[in-house]
């Protein structure tokens, strides 16, 4: 089992989770909607200077689907390559 963990830019929310959900049938997960902190690249800090927020969005997925929703992932991250799109693996004990 895997923990899929992803924080993105809010503005790629939508096209991540309708990738997921077509890669993988059944997919279930957790979205925290308002993430603030600060990437690479810029912060998102929801402020007047910082105005953007991302999201973190959790599942956990089989050793069978995983391949599939990292994939998924892979090919919103392609289509929008300056939105800051992080995956982060976890191996799940069950």
């Amino acid at each position: 089992m895997h923990r899929l963990e992803i924080i993105a830019n809010a503005s790629v929310r939508e096209e991540l989770e309708e990738a997921l959900e077509l890669a993988v049938p059944g997919f279930a997960y957790t979205v925290i909607p308002q993430a603030q902190g600060r990437g690479e690249r810029d912060r998102k800090l929801g402020t007047s200077t910082w105005p953007e927020l991302n999201f973190i969005l959790i599942a956990y997925l089989s050793d069978d689907d995983f391949p599939a929703a990292r994939k998924a992932v892979t090919s919103v991250r392609e289509r929008f390559p300056r939105e800051g799109i992080a995956q982060f693996d976890v191996l799940a004990m069950e």
